[in-house]
């Protein structure tokens, strides 16, 4: 209490203060259309600023008709494959992905047997903490928020490093290595930490396997009894596969570049990374979908009344319902217009978990909003380009089917993500030759000095 007294005591200013500084930084829109700034490094049409050259991963949602181009379905490639062959690769031989699929985006190529089953070795090799970290680290100061606990944890690991500022390839790359696999502990183990101090649950603190996928160690480490299907980490695995990397444009990614581009060592990237994909705007969306559904599911007489979930939608749109922000979360993207093909994959599996646990009626009220929130943002909003679903509006309900804590919901997303992180990190370094800095134009007018006895009180002119 005396510390939110404290506090409260200066809020009156901190509010004024607030508010001078918003009409200060304030920008006439106008201005950007006339500098032709491209707010978001996109223009009107969601196409990006080119900013640089990647091997890695292609976003697709572009073709050309008759030398125009006009939008087409959305396509996501790693190294070259397409999202769907590479998943319907391993998941026809009745394999994991993740491991094989980490292969091809650090390495450039797919793996053979061998060369999978040494990498396999390797990350598990990897899967151990320095010693006392869970005690001192993270069940010393647990807290609310995983992203933040995740990062923090992530930069208490550079004085463990013998080599941290080390940034030869074969350093970064061990680095990379390492933090790919003890991703899932740090976050999963910083979960435990807060559910037992801060809501009274029992704490399990359950070791690594020494065999198996990564996905079948979170689910390992995450159950009070360790136990899960064979369907829930082959479908979990397939959502690490299919979040792993997006293209060099994505906020956290292109984060990645630019710090990197400093040749600053491999936890502050990470961790700026995490504060980039933290955002509800970026990874933290599945969230928000989870939250919209729940109030949706809440005011709904009738889940499968279309005329009812259409006035629902309209209130999103229109900041008159779940948070008020305007917002239809899950649908639309930067780049995707017609489908993203992450989603077309997802929905596949949600349908699955649906009749494994016989369950469907909340996927049924997915697919109908699905179909019909492109139609009522068409017809409340001006539009440049089609919306469809991303796969933020189907990999929280997937989550949620597979009893994951909403909580880690954005955590399981930079579980796979760093991967993608590792490969573009170590890109900047092979290419690196100058510091990332794009150019920002002043529109400040020149003032006169104006000494302290001749200041007025108020605005300043």
């Amino acid at each position: 209490m005396t510390k939110i007294n404290r506090y409260s005591e200066i809020t009156p200013y901190i509010t004024g203060r607030a508010q001078i500084i918003d009409a200060a930084d304030r920008i006439d829109p106008e201005l950007y259309a006339k500098y032709d700034v491209k707010r978001g490094l996109r223009d009107l049409n969601g196409k990006g600023v080119l900013a640089g050259l990647s091997n890695i991963s292609e976003v697709r949602a572009k073709k050309t008709e008759n030398g125009i181009e006009v939008s087409d379905y959305g396509h996501l490639y790693y190294r070259g494959y397409t999202i769907e062959d590479l998943i319907r690769g391993f998941t026809s031989r009745q394999s994991y992905g993740f491991e094989e699929i980490a292969y091809l985006l650090l390495f450039g190529e797919l793996p053979n047997e061998s060369e999978l089953k040494e990498f396999s070795d390797v990350l598990i090799f990897y899967r151990s903490l320095p010693k006392n970290f869970v005690r001192d680290v993270i069940m010393k100061a647990p807290g609310r928020d995983m992203m933040n606990i995740l990062s923090r944890s992530v930069l208490t690991l550079y004085p463990y490093d013998d080599s941290p500022d080390d940034v030869s390839m074969p350093n970064v790359l061990r680095q990379c290595l390492q933090l790919i696999s003890l991703f899932p502990m740090l976050a999963i183990y910083g979960y435990q930490a807060s559910s037992y101090y801060n809501d009274g649950n029992s704490l399990y603190i359950h070791k690594p396997m020494s065999t198996g996928t990564l996905a079948e160690n979170m689910l390992h480490i995450l159950r009070a009894d360790g136990s899960y299907t064979e369907l829930e980490a082959r479908v979990l695995d397939v959502c690490l596969v299919l979040h792993m990397d997006h293209g060099g444009g994505n906020n956290s990614t292109f984060t990645t570049h630019v710090v990197s581009s400093t040749m600053t060592d491999t936890y502050s990237v990470m961790a700026a990374a995490l504060g980039s994909l933290k955002g509800p705007r970026h990874g933290g969306a599945n969230v928000k979908v989870i939250g919209m559904f729940a109030d949706m599911e809440e005011k709904l007489q009738d889940w499968s009344d279309e005329d009812e979930i259409a006035d629902y939608l309209r209130k999103l749109l229109k900041g008159e319902a779940f948070d008020r922000a305007g917002l239809i979360y899950g649908v639309g993207h930067a780049v995707y217009s017609k489908s993203d093909p992450r989603a077309e994959i997802l929905k596949s599996y949600v349908e699955r978990l649906s009749v494994a646990k016989n369950d469907h009626r909340e996927y049924e009220l997915y697919a109908r909003v699905e179909r019909l929130a492109p139609q009522i943002i068409a017809e409340e909003r001006k539009m440049y380009k089609g919306v469809s679903v991303n796969v933020d509006f189907y990999s929280g309900l997937v989550y949620k089917m597979l009893g994951l804590p909403c909580e880690l919901f954005t955590p399981i997303f930079a579980m796979a993500r760093i991967v993608g992180w590792s490969a573009h990190r170590m890109e900047e370094l092979a290419n690196n030759s100058k510091i990332i800095r794009p150019a920002y134009r002043t529109v400040a007018r020149e003032r006169e000095y104006i000494p302290m006895e001749n200041r007025k009180e108020g605005k300043t002119e």
